[in-house]
């Protein structure tokens, strides 16, 4: 990771709670939404973007260094406090990253306000399904089982959560998972309406997926790239879902390259 990336955290009030937020960089504001099992403090993605763009990192309402609103109640709920967060921050327009589960809140963000997006990048991204192919479910598998299926090599996982994570990291995995219960339970991990919405966003969006992704089916990359009425794919090789941590150079590449562009 650069050590030339200053991240500055602050505790955002939004909707009775205190939401944790990471922001380093300068110049196009991106905002980048992270995974249904939290996020690290910093990751070489996130320094990658900051070296380029305004990077904003908050931590969902329940998730990491965040307060837990026990009011809420859906993934919708998520997403209007990220938009909340940014009216607070005096942010108008701005390019979204969704990475997993951080994909479906940019999704309904995008969908919520198309005008206020520039660029919108999901990355095996949740929220969608076909009938066909289920998203993985973590309620049949113990915490290690969960991520480490999220990647194709497991040297990478290793290097992002050690050998053996440690405890309090794990602890933090299993308060993600209980948050994700309360509000993507049924149906799991996805939205009924948000097919029919995602026709609202003209922003252009880049979808991306690992190749070897046992989280979330391919199958749903193409329903956002069928729906989005200007989307492409992009797919990674030799990556399973957590793209960001498994190849934070080959994202990085392609997420600056199309914001930029």
């Amino acid at each position: 990771m650069s050590t030339d990336i200053n991240w500055k955290t602050s505790e955002e009030p939004i909707a009775g709670c205190k939401m944790h937020l990471m922001r380093a960089g300068s110049g196009a504001p991106v905002l980048v939404l992270h995974h249904d099992i939290g996020t690290l403090d910093r990751t070489p993605f996130y320094d990658a973007l900051a070296g380029k763009f305004d990077t904003l990192v908050p931590h969902h309402p329940g998730y990491s260094r965040s307060e837990r609103p026990d009011w809420m109640r859906s993934v919708r709920d998520v997403a209007v406090t990220h938009r909340w967060l940014l009216s607070q921050l005096g942010i108008e327009k701005i390019s979204l990253v969704g990475l997993g589960f951080g994909g479906w809140i940019a999704a309904e963000m995008a969908t919520m306000a198309p005008s206020a997006v520039d660029k919108l990048v999901l990355v095996g991204a949740m929220g969608v399904k076909s009938p066909d192919e289920f998203i993985m479910d973590q309620a049949l598998w113990n915490h290690l089982e969960y991520t480490r299926a999220g990647f194709h090599d497991m040297a990478a996982y290793a290097k992002a959560f050690g050998e053996e994570p440690p405890t309090d990291l794990v602890v933090e995995w299993e308060i993600a998972r209980e948050m994700n219960f309360r509000i993507a339970w049924k149906p799991y991990m996805y939205s009924q309406t948000l097919p029919h919405l995602l026709g609202a966003v003209r922003a252009p969006a880049l979808v991306v997926w690992g190749d070897d992704d046992k989280i979330v089916p391919r199958s749903a990359g193409d329903i956002y790239v069928d729906n989005l009425p200007n989307a492409r794919l992009e797919v990674v090789p030799a990556c399973g879902h957590y793209v960001d941590l498994e190849k934070p150079d080959a994202l990085a590449r392609l997420v600056i390259d199309f914001i930029a562009g």
